[in-house]
């Protein structure tokens, strides 16, 4: 496959960007090669700089889940468009967006729109320290929730990919506020949060982890996590940044049937720009400026164009049947791929999956938690990366991120994926022998 307008590009890009990259992970370091420079994309391709053309299983880390360029989005943000780009001042869109969103989340109330996910986790932290008068924020070892300095702590997403330590460049008093737990791991859990000297605001939790690769919580662990917050009166916060809208119309919390008392939003609520939400109780939420004493503010939050493609794409995710066609494309393409792993690569893989996200992950399993993501064989990964590229298939270049089915993907481009899977795990095999 040609990529030399892609070198040229990323040569070029290197004298102005940190990395060529304006996110670490793109810059595929961890997968052994060069990224290539996306020109377009429309339904469920993406075509580089030299016109090759992939299936995208990244779906920009999640957001296009009716796949690219999607007529109604399109014709939203055009329609938006004339009429201007940015205001600074609140407009009748912001309101649509946010009856969709409360009317679909019933433990959302009240809900605040930023530019990112990384300023929805930091705002919702922010809110249940002022709501709650403690310090202590509780997260679990391996989930990622955005790169404020409170987060970086045993993170997951780019942060394990490139073997970066979590805390450099962030000051010890802000490290000494955040505490790292095991997933899944209910007794540490109950022991941490009984502990009365810790002071603890809140606990924040990727309901299912997207950021070390796809990993489920175990049955009952959000309901127990749920539990002894209540009783603890400590402020429970799903990140909901990639699972809101992704797992069905309710996110995470519907899935699974437990209700936080804040969620952050992201991706999918975005249509595909840049776009952030956090939610929750009125109670807690009417503690926000100027309502009151938390300030948090942003120039672009509530932008009309974001707000018109997120409306749109909330809109076409409400119709009927539309996550369970999503469900039964991604269980029957799951299937086939792990067979063909057990064929091929027999006891050398695990693939996780929920819902219409899901990770194949290079280590015999089961994979339930930060200490077993990664033990997988991240160079064995990267070859299969590179396999894949080579062969028109976009993959996320790090083993510790999931790949999205999409509900533009078609059966064709379902059986391509597996065919060419088919042939890079037998390159896989091969070299083994």
């Amino acid at each position: 496959m040609n990529t030399k307008r892609s070198q040229e590009l990323f040569a070029k890009a290197c004298r102005h960007i940190p990395g060529g990259v304006n996110s670490p992970v793109r810059a595929c370091k961890s997968v052994g090669c060069d990224p290539v420079f996306i020109e377009r994309a429309a339904g469920s391709k993406v075509y580089d700089a030299d016109g090759n053309e992939y299936v995208d299983f990244v779906c920009s880390w999640g957001p296009m889940i009716l796949g690219h360029n999607h007529p109604a989005v399109v014709a939203a943000i055009r329609e938006t468009l004339e009429s201007g780009t940015s205001f600074g001042a609140p407009t009748s869109k912001e309101i649509e967006l946010a009856e969709l969103v409360t009317s679909a989340l019933p433990a959302v109330e009240k809900v605040r729109f930023v530019s990112s996910g990384t300023e929805a986790t930091m705002s919702a932290v922010r809110l249940a320290r002022g709501f709650t008068g403690r310090s202590k924020v509780i997260k679990f070892d391996g989930c990622y929730h955005g790169h404020a300095d409170s987060f970086l702590i045993k993170a997951g997403s780019g942060v394990v990919t490139l073997g970066i330590p979590g805390s450099p460049g962030v000051p010890e008093d802000i490290v000494k506020n955040t505490i790292s737990i095991p997933y899944n791991d209910p007794a540490t859990l109950e022991k941490t949060l009984r502990d009365d000297k810790l002071d603890i605001a809140c606990v924040i939790v990727e309901p299912v982890a997207g950021n070390m690769g796809v990993v489920a919580p175990a049955p009952g662990f959000l309901a127990t996590l749920r539990q002894l917050t209540a009783e603890l009166g400590i402020v429970l916060i799903f990140d909901e940044v990639i699972t809101g809208f992704r797992l069905s119309l309710g996110g995470a919390q519907e899935y699974y049937g437990v209700q936080p008392d804040l969620t952050c939003l992201g991706k999918v609520i975005g249509g595909g720009l840049p776009v952030g939400a956090y939610g929750g109780k009125k109670e807690i939420m009417d503690h926000i400026a100027p309502d009151g004493p938390v300030y948090q503010a942003g120039t672009l939050s509530g932008n009309p164009l974001a707000m018109a493609a997120g409306a749109a794409t909330l809109r076409e995710l409400a119709q009927p049947g539309f996550y369970e066609q999503l469900e039964t494309k991604a269980a029957g393409f799951a299937g086939e791929l792990a067979a063909l792993a057990d064929k091929y690569l027999p006891g050398q893989t695990t693939l996780n999956r929920v819902g219409s996200m899901m990770t194949t992950f290079f280590t015999p399993g089961p994979v339930t938690d930060h200490a077993s993501a990664t033990r997988s064989d991240t160079d064995r990964y990267a070859a299969h990366y590179r396999n894949m590229r080579s062969q028109g298939i976009w993959l996320a270049p790090a083993q510790f991120e999931a790949a999205f089915i999409s509900a533009a993907q078609s059966e064709a481009d379902l059986a391509l994926a597996l065919e060419k899977t088919e042939w890079s795990f037998k390159q896989l095999a091969a070299a083994d022998k």
